[in-house]
């Protein structure tokens, strides 16, 4: 793992950008993507950028199963609001929340990330140490599947839904198989309450129980953390 430690979530933002540039530099065709409020300084730095993505393939990493699209709690709500209004990809694809057939759904994002190998993979880390919806105890070799979210996911989403109850108790997620799979991964992780997480994905050992650690195991990672998420880092 290459780790950079930055300032602040800002700087952590323009190096990713770097991370994104240098990507393209070295011809990269498929983008993996990630939601949540890890990378919104990341998409805020590519949108401010001259980066071009009119001919590149995105795939997200999850969906809340049962929103629709154009739920303005959906993965796609957020990509729209924070780069896809602002930065055209040739096609754009996530898991479709309000799919009829669960098993059917999961099939066609596994033939997409087949037929799309990612080159850079965007990941941000939980409290758990989970990446994408992989709770703690998944298996390293799952691709898509649907995930029952612990107790604690649904609690730290609650702050985007008008109540605990609103949050959707499952999602559809790449499996860490499925990201293991990315030529390139980039994850970022910022403030304390990351700092536990993160000292247990780079330090710990390689465990089901902080499922980020196999990440240990993977040719080229970069991690960008902040002060405060890399606090608890021995060396």
């Amino acid at each position: 793992m290459k780790i950079i430690i930055v300032k602040d979530q800002q700087q952590g933002g323009k190096k990713a950008l770097e991370v994104f540039q240098a990507a393209l530099n070295q011809g990269a065709e498929v983008f993996g993507l990630a939601t949540g409020s890890t990378p919104e300084t990341t998409y805020t730095e590519i949108v401010k950028s001259d980066l071009d993505f009119s001919q590149k393939i995105s795939l997200n990493l999850d969906e809340y199963v049962g929103l629709k699209a154009d739920n303005p709690q959906s993965y796609r709500a957020y990509m729209q609001q924070h780069l896809f209004n602002f930065k055209q990809f040739k096609r754009s694809y996530l898991p479709q929340g309000d799919a009829a057939d669960s098993q059917a759904e999961i099939q066609r994002y596994n033939d997409l990330l087949a037929q799309y190998p990612v080159d850079l993979q965007l990941l941000g880390i939980g409290k758990n140490g989970h990446i994408g919806f992989n709770e703690p105890g998944s298996s390293f070799t799952e691709q898509t599947r649907k995930v029952k979210l612990t107790p604690s996911t649904v609690a730290a989403n609650a702050r985007f839904f008008a109540s605990k109850e609103d949050v959707p108790q499952y999602a559809y997620s790449m499996g860490i198989g499925s990201i293991m799979r990315a030529k390139s991964i980039l994850l970022e992780a910022f403030g304390v309450t990351k700092a536990d997480a993160v000292a247990a994905m780079v330090e710990g050992p390689v465990t089901p129980d902080c499922p980020a650690s196999i990440l240990q195991q993977h040719p080229d990672v970069t991690v960008i953390l902040d002060q405060a998420a890399a606090s608890k880092l021995s060396r």
